[in-house]
């Protein structure tokens, strides 16, 4: 399956609009798991792998290609994945996402309120 890229048909999207493409791409397995692990800073495979639960090594790599291939994660001087500045764009624009996320647990812990 191809990396989802603005412009080409992709899963929701024969035009590929670009909100689609991200969304068919950050809806692959795993790919939230490892944006969410390098949220504090750059991970080595294998300690990136060790993070997501010790996911296969072949689909990391996968994931790993895809979001470096679409600009998302990079690799600083010591080999390390590490967000993009595009990838810290989008952990930015996440972040409403993530405390309506809290919100709603909360309020699924306490109904009444």
């Amino acid at each position: 399956m191809p990396t989802p890229s603005p412009g080409r048909p992709v899963r929701g999207s024969e035009t590929g609009r670009s909100i689609m493409a991200a969304l068919d791409l950050l809806g692959r397995r795993w790919v939230l798991r490892i944006l969410w692990e390098l949220r504090n800073g750059p991970l080595g495979f294998r300690a990136l792998q060790k993070a997501c639960d010790g996911m296969s090594s072949s689909v990391l790599a996968s994931r790993l290609a895809d979001l470096t291939s679409t600009g998302i994660v990079t690799t600083d001087d010591s080999g390390d994945y590490t967000l993009s500045e595009a990838g810290q764009d989008l952990r930015r624009a996440m972040r409403p996402l993530l405390d309506w996320s809290r919100d709603w647990a909360a309020s699924l812990e306490n109904p009444e309120h």
